[in-house]
């Protein structure tokens, strides 16, 4: 049956050899998702125009803050589902995946409607440059309006990988992936439909992913197949999901909220930057993908160990995330140094964005180590329910890009590369406070003793 459903118990064995066998599906359909998204950039940026580029990038964090919100809800499920697994607990798992469609369409529904009400007076507040503000409005508005189909593949993909069933999310996404690649070149290639081809594009890519991982879980995992009992409202599931996602949901929000106090600096430096600090961050988020796998994996480890009562294993699993990031970070530091120009290009043709572009990557670069203990820490407190931590690692990246972004930038002698110095100290600051916070509730003496 396990064969059968891929369904993994994390609470034996080797944890290096776990963690690997369950993050690299995930990484692959990390890697996908981004690699659409990527072709949603070049596509615009080498056939449109940088402009167009500048356009996607400005509803980046927006989108960002709107599907966390949802998203956030959703992991907390799927937390939950972890640890009712590691428990043994089939029926309480099972109760979980129902009312998940409860918790997740509701606030999926409620989300999409504001999103797209809001992406007009959104983005002229954040004085987006008025050469593409009108391309940003429609983006944001086909995105967003139409995000609940995100919601749900993410959210199907969080209860599978709760049971450790990493490989289902990866199918579906390549054929997502596929999907989205096709209709990028057709929507505007062919039919010359710009900016709102590639909205186009990736909504109708989400939704093939969502609605191929939903048949297959039901049709291949048991813990799908829901009796009728099942499904009835269970408030003390509902309470348990709220409890631990809507912290996650601040933090991501709190993150989101502080990458759109960045972009309306960003937006005050004009279409230049604001295409480069596009194709910059979309190479950034295909670095962050094996921090986000190792996040994610981390989680679902510390999940299920947590219901077993196994705090070693959970330690053996940090320290196991701390030496795949510091390999991953020296590695990715070198390739920026030496082929930054190159990187660039593949987004734009235009000489000064990619000179530009080419420059911040080699700052951000320096700090892609505490960049990563961001995520393998974040991975093993939401796995534990620290409520209190998402709200701190949220509150401490929006301090630090509110408080340090403008204030920099108005050096005489820093001026726009404050943006990218921004980026990276918050990166640095946030990932201190985290591995402090670990070390209070897993990591130090103290702990130890508690847990053992």
């Amino acid at each position: 049956m396990e064969k059968k459903t891929n369904i993994l118990n994390m609470t034996e064995g080797n944890p290096a050899r776990l963690l690997l066998w369950f993050a690299l599906p995930m990484l692959l359909g990390n890697l996908f998702q981004q690699f659409y998204n990527l072709v949603d950039c070049i596509v615009v940026g080498r056939y449109v125009g940088a402009n167009a580029l500048a356009a996607v990038g400005a509803t980046g964090s927006i989108n960002f803050l709107i599907i966390s919100i949802s998203n956030g809800i959703g992991s907390g499920i799927g937390i939950v589902a972890a640890q009712y697994f590691g428990a043994g607990q089939p029926v309480q798992v099972r109760r979980t995946i129902a009312n998940s469609v409860y918790v997740v369409g509701m606030v999926g529904v409620v989300m999409s409607v504001l999103g797209f009400a809001l992406a007009d007076p959104l983005l002229h507040l954040l004085d987006t440059p008025s050469e593409y503000v009108e391309d940003s409005v429609r983006y944001m508005r086909i995105t967003c309006g139409l995000s609940l189909a995100t919601v749900a593949y993410n959210t199907v993909s969080a209860l599978l990988r709760a049971l450790g069933d990493s490989k289902t999310p990866l199918k579906f996404l390549v054929v997502a992936s596929c999907v989205n690649i096709v209709l990028d070149l057709a929507f505007v290639l062919y039919f010359h439909m710009e900016v709102a081809g590639v909205a186009y594009a990736t909504v109708v890519a989400q939704l093939t992913a969502a609605v191929g991982s939903m048949i297959y879980a039901l049709c291949r995992n048991p813990y799908f197949r829901v009796s009728r009992q099942e499904r009835h409202v269970n408030w003390d599931i509902i309470r348990r999901s709220f409890s631990i996602g809507t912290p996650i949901a601040f933090m991501s929000s709190m993150i989101a909220l502080s990458c759109i106090a960045l972009q309306w600096v960003v937006n005050g430096f004009g279409p230049v930057v604001g295409a480069a600090n596009t194709a910059l961050g979309k190479i950034e988020q295909l670095v962050q993908q094996p921090f986000a796998s190792l996040c994610t994996a981390l989680s679902t480890f510390t999940g299920q160990n947590l219901g077993a009562g196994r705090y070693d294993r959970i330690r053996q699993g940090f320290w196991v995330g701390l030496k795949a990031v510091l390999a991953f970070a020296v590695v990715m530091f070198f390739v920026p140094q030496l082929f930054g120009s190159q990187i660039i290009s593949i987004f734009v043709k235009e000489p000064e964005v990619i000179a530009l572009g080419a420059k911040a990557l080699r700052i951000t670069s320096c700090f892609y180590f505490m960049l990563g203990m961001i995520y393998i820490t974040r991975g093993v407190l939401n796995g534990i329910g620290d409520n209190a931590f998402a709200m701190m690692n949220g509150v401490t990246e929006l301090t630090c890009r509110v408080g340090i972004a403008k204030p920099v930038t108005m050096i005489p002698a820093v001026g726009k590369w404050g943006i990218w110095i921004t980026t990276g100290l918050t990166w640095f600051i946030t990932g201190a406070v985290n591995v402090f916070r670990y070390r209070q509730k897993i990591g130090g003496k103290g702990a130890r003793k508690k847990a053992d």
